[in-house]
């Protein structure tokens, strides 16, 4: 009686679902972090910048641009750990996650908006005109 060790199952992280328990501790914590970034960088990265520029439009314009960099950063980052995620199938962090790249995407659309309505030409200017 040869008994056989069978060799140990490899567990790949998308054979099974995630225990809903590890789904949870990922996901709420994350969507906190992201979140409280997305918010804290608007009120101290960009506000402040833009308080300290005191007027200056150079420096205002310089500020809602590293902003709007900023926030791109983290929508490709959460994009990214949604994908690893769903690969995991922790179902739950890829909702908090998809949630958090809405929040960022709508605030990447709002920056943008603010800035092609900042930097209107004036609507008697011709684009190549030297006098806009």
């Amino acid at each position: 009686m040869t008994e056989t060790l069978s060799a140990p199952r490899r567990r790949r992280p998308w054979s099974h679902r995630t225990r809903l328990g590890v789904d949870l501790a990922l996901a709420i914590p994350l969507f906190l972090l992201e979140t409280a970034w997305l918010v804290l960088d608007w009120m101290y990265g960009f506000g402040l910048e833009v308080w300290a520029a005191q007027g200056d439009r150079a420096q205002i314009d310089a500020a809602g641009l590293a902003h709007m960099g900023r926030v791109r950063t983290l929508l490709i980052a959460v994009l990214v750990l949604a994908v690893l995620a769903a690969v995991c199938r922790a179902r739950w962090t890829v909702i908090a996650h998809l949630l958090v790249a809405l929040l960022a995407g709508g605030v990447l659309v709002a920056a943008q908006q603010e800035w092609d309505h900042s930097h209107a030409p004036s609507p008697g200017c011709s684009r190549y005109s030297a006098n806009c």
